[in-house]
């Protein structure tokens, strides 16, 4: 099967080796301009990371879908139109050498990679004649934590979690009006009490080429 899916948003490079990331909650065109679509192509945070309990595996997370309360978490969802696509560049030429593609298929979210890319750039083709790992979405409130892993190692999970990106966004915009001198200490977490519905992707090392530093951006792309 062949699918073309259309650049809809993008957010973040990291660089594995320390962690880069960054934050943007609920302001990308796709789902505040005009003609705006679902909140689901609204990337929050990108995080890349070497798994804390196995250092042979790194760890990818795409957080979406913002600042959702918890009335909201319960029948928040990923939409079927929308592919989150995980970029890797192994070479350290800022294209994208590998990809991990994730998308609900059947009410569950299915992921495809790391595999190599066909044509980088704006659209992508599903990459279904390789791996593949299976999960279905675990329910906000539920006591069941689901989490696959194939037959490569890849290990997945998809779902709403607590957004874990801590932010003082109240003394923020008071430092840019210039009302306040700087952060105070401790922050007050703007986020606290918010979700976002997040899929993160555990590899081993050996699926990701032999490239001491990696780069990692993600986006969503929607048909």
């Amino acid at each position: 099967m062949k699918k073309k899916i259309f650049l809809g948003g993008l957010l973040g490079v990291v660089l594995v080796g320390g962690i880069i990331f960054a934050a943007d909650h609920i302001d990308a065109p796709a789902v505040t301009g005009p003609g705006s679509t679902s909140p689901g192509n609204d990337i929050t945070d990108v995080y890349a990371f070497q798994s804390p309990a196995d250092n042979s595996k790194m760890v990818f997370v795409v957080n979406t879908q913002g600042l959702l309360s918890p009335s909201a978490s319960a029948t928040a969802s990923f939409p079927s139109n929308v592919m989150y696509e995980i970029n890797i560049d192994n070479t350290g030429d800022n294209v994208e050498d590998l990809v991990i593609q994730c998308l609900v298929q059947g009410g569950k979210m299915r992921v495809y990679g790391p595999v190599a890319v066909g044509t980088p750039g704006l659209t992508s083709t599903v990459k279904t004649s390789g791996p593949s790992t299976e999960v279905a979405v675990t329910a906000y409130g539920g006591a069941t934590i689901n989490t696959t892993t194939n037959a490569n190692g890849t290990r997945i999970f998809a779902g709403p979690r607590d957004d874990p990106f801590f932010f003082d966004l109240v003394r923020f915009k008071e430092v840019i009006a210039g009302t306040q001198p700087g952060f105070r200490s401790p922050g007050v977490d703007t986020f606290a009490g918010t979700n976002v519905m997040s899929i993160v992707v555990e590899v081993p090392k050996t699926l990701l080429g032999s490239a001491a530093t990696i780069n990692v951006w993600a986006e969503t792309k929607s048909k």
